[in-house]
């Protein structure tokens, strides 16, 4: 009986995990070394060093010959190449691209970010990410030979390839720049295999990739240049029928507030993002123009800050304290620049979730800050390439766009 082309390849992609895997851990093997510590034939060990080598994922650094007993041929030893990147990991903010970079072990090897103006055009942004990539290859040696993969997190809902397709327009003025070509952009550039989603589902990804366990419902509000979400129910990350799932920031929670970029008015990001909160600080006459400067502030206690900071959580608290109702999550993560800058706004959001739910205390979620930084939507880009999160089973793919170099 022949064996299956797909079941072939996912046995040999783990046989080439555990190969790498023993290279980072022991450092450089010869390949019977190697054969001796995955457990694998060496006719089929020979096979994935020789793919390996091509892509430029492993090097040979010396041979053995300075330990080897006997007069026979000296054996290549085999490591990791350190300067090789294999993965790419982007993050487009409101105001800011972050890049990360990871070996073919799936370790990062250099990081970055850099800003650009809220409101810049697609193009500009897609220049301003290579620039980022360029220079963190120049500043930390690292080649593009063996580009694996490339993973995009956008603004705004993205729609999944098991979505119906959505009509011109029906994201609204404010969404469509999300899909204006920014995969076919990174494929021409770089000529390897590219995903694009919503970059605050790809941060819960990240988030609920670390530590040492995974829940099985969580609930994940990103508070930064804008305001995102992500669900994950029965331990998998819900998309939604058109990839709207999770949009928290454009629940409406001031009715005739201010206009939001979406197009509607009063919705969560009016109040709760970086930007609306500066501009509730001085609108109250707090000299507030930075996230550095409303940091300090908050550090001294200062009155109009706290109290800022209080209604925007508990605006946000609402929110998810009605979503938390519905879904019943066993924890609800609070991530971003605003969560980060005082306990206030996560003990607000606790307070208020809890006033909405039951009085049960088994009925209330365990609710945390975010343990990652900024880069998290990246990372998440990244865990999503790798597949290396249960939260990724039953996921739906997003189309892998691949164009010539």
């Amino acid at each position: 009986m022949s064996v299956p082309a797909e079941v072939h390849s996912r046995g040999r992609e783990a046989h080439e995990a555990r190969v790498l895997h023993a290279l980072r851990e022991r450092g450089a093997l010869s390949r019977g070394e190697i054969a001796e510590v995955v457990g694998v034939a060496r006719t089929t060990l020979s096979e994935i060093t020789r793919d390996l080598l091509r892509r430029g994922a492993i090097v040979v650094v010396d041979t053995d010959a300075a330990n080897r007993a006997g007069s026979g041929r000296p054996a290549e030893r085999l490591a990791l190449d350190p300067k090789s990147g294999q993965f790419i990991g982007v993050d487009f903010g409101h105001r800011r691209v972050h890049v990360v970079i990871a070996d073919a072990s799936h370790e990062i090897v250099a990081s970055g970010r850099r800003p650009y103006p809220d409101g810049e055009g697609w193009p500009a942004r897609v220049q301003e990410a290579f620039a980022l990539i360029d220079q963190l290859a120049a500043d930390c040696g690292v080649h593009f030979n063996a580009l694996q993969g490339i993973g995009i997190g956008v603004t705004g809902p993205y729609p999944r390839s098991s979505a119906p397709h959505a009509p011109e327009g029906a994201f609204g003025p404010g969404f469509a720049a999300a899909r204006d070509g920014v995969d076919e952009a990174f494929a021409q550039r770089f000529g390897a295999s590219v995903i694009v989603d919503n970059n605050t589902r790809f941060a819960a990804l990240a988030e609920t990739s670390t530590g040492s366990h995974t829940v099985e419902d969580l609930l994940y509000i990103r508070l930064s240049d804008g305001v995102g979400g992500a669900l994950v129910v029965g331990r998998r990350l819900v998309t939604g029928a058109i990839g709207l799932a999770g949009e928290l920031g454009h629940v409406t929670v001031v009715p005739d507030g201010n206009p939001c970029r979406c197009g509607k008015a009063g919705c969560l990001e009016t109040v709760a993002s970086v930007p609306a909160v500066l501009a509730a600080c001085r609108a109250r006459g707090a000299e507030i123009t930075s996230l550095a400067d409303l940091k300090a502030a908050a550090g001294r206690f200062d009155p109009v800050v706290e109290q800022v900071l209080h209604d925007a959580a508990t605006a946000v608290g609402r929110v998810l304290g009605t979503v938390a109702m519905t879904c019943n999550p066993a924890e609800v993560v609070i991530a971003g620049e605003l969560a980060r800058l005082s306990p206030l706004i996560v003990d607000q959001v606790t307070a208020t979730v809890a006033a909405e739910l039951f009085p049960w205390a088994a009925a209330k979620p365990v609710i945390r800050c975010g343990q990652l930084s900024d880069d998290d939507g990246a990372l998440g880009a990244l865990a999503a390439l790798f597949h290396s999160s249960p939260l990724l089973g039953g996921y739906p793919d997003p189309p892998a766009t691949r164009l010539p170099a």
